[in-house]
């Protein structure tokens, strides 16, 4: 198909990416480094925006488009901030109680935090000066106006879907991609129509039914570690794919110490789903809070407040080089995780293609 009928979003992949090969934004264990290293490499690197300020997002933006010519990434999130609800916030620290007093800590002294922010106008403003070519979303979609002044530049709307009618609902309001996440994949869950973990589909079964219901190019997500896995899903009409974990242990990523030791570890095998550090579903490794509560508790407040009470376990924790109360985010392919530059494991992962 000649060039100049291609949709806007085809062409970007097809002319602007030396690789069919997306970085997962990470936000914890990643700054603008290894989005800079994935965009110099030939692939997209991406910024993890949600837990940055309007701000802070201007500056890693700044310091990107300094430092790389190649196309980026932003990554939002878009979900309904919850009220604060004290006696839920209580209820949860009770649940919690024991382990304050193993590690010596006050609940009284949690504090409120700032959280995650969704995308808005203020996040729009900041990012409007550097047109970034993709801006992609979790949980959803923003307003239209906010995805009307992103394409006014030309900027191209990434989301993600769980399910084939997640799918469909980002191409008929306006999405250019549809990043297929499936459930191996590690981090938070991207559902939005449903919270029924049930519905979630492996990702080659994701990708193959959103082939044939969603005229847009298909982004696979989830499990992919090796270049047949990539091979693999663009060959079941993936246009591309998006990988998180392979991308923990590279030099460039900002994986804690604690978080990398637990990658080496036997326990990198054993996975879950779980809402315990955030109250929402999130694949990561099983540690001694998801073993001790069970991976999902009824009684964990709502996303993103459950974060509150488990960040002074976790800090005293890893104080002691223990991961007993970290969410250590990783998919069903950790134990293959490389350490290598990142450039040099695009180059791996892109050899047979």
């Amino acid at each position: 198909m000649p060039t100049s009928v291609l949709q806007p979003s085809a062409a970007f992949l097809q002319e602007r990416l030396r690789f069919p090969l997306w970085q997962a934004p990470m936000a914890g264990s990643q700054d603008s480094a290894l989005a800079i290293a994935v965009s110099d490499a030939g692939g997209l690197g991406a910024i993890p925006c949600a837990m940055l300020s309007p701000e802070q997002v201007g500056c890693s933006l700044a310091l990107v488009k300094g430092k790389t010519k190649r196309p980026v990434n932003v990554n939002f999130f878009c979900h309904n901030p919850p009220e604060s609800n004290e006696a839920e916030q209580v209820a949860w620290q009770e649940v919690l109680q024991p382990y304050y007093a193993e590690m010596g800590l006050d609940p009284l002294s949690v504090s409120p935090g700032s959280g995650r922010q969704p995308f808005s106008e203020a996040y729009l403003e900041a990012i409007r000066p550097y047109q970034p070519d993709v801006v992609s979303f979790h949980f959803g979609l923003p307003d239209q106006a906010l995805i009307t002044e992103i394409k006014a530049w030309g900027g191209l709307i990434a989301s993600t879907a769980t399910t084939v009618e997640e799918g469909v609902w980002l191409q008929e309001r306006g999405a250019d991609f549809v990043i297929a996440q499936g459930l191996e994949a590690g981090g938070h869950r991207g559902h939005f129509l449903t919270a029924d973990l049930e519905c979630q589909l492996p990702v080659r079964l994701l990708v193959t039914e959103l082939v044939s219901k969603v005229d847009l190019p298909i982004i696979a997500a989830g499990g992919i570690a090796t270049g047949d896995d990539i091979a693999e899903l663009l060959s079941l009409g993936a246009s591309a794919v998006q990988l998180g974990t392979a991308f923990l242990l590279t030099p460039e990523a900002k994986t804690t110490d604690v978080h990398r030791k637990a990658l080496k570890s036997d326990g990198v095998r054993h996975t879950a789903v779980t809402n315990l550090f955030s109250g929402r579903p999130a694949r990561g490794m099983v540690n001694r809070l998801m073993e001790e509560l069970g991976p999902i508790s009824s009684q964990a407040p709502a996303f993103p407040l459950a974060s509150q009470a488990i960040a002074p376990l976790r800090a005293a924790a890893e104080q002691q080089g223990r991961w007993d109360f970290s969410p250590l985010w990783c998919g069903l392919s950790a134990d293959q995780c490389r350490e290598l530059p990142a450039a040099e494991l695009i180059r791996w992962l892109t050899a047979k293609l």
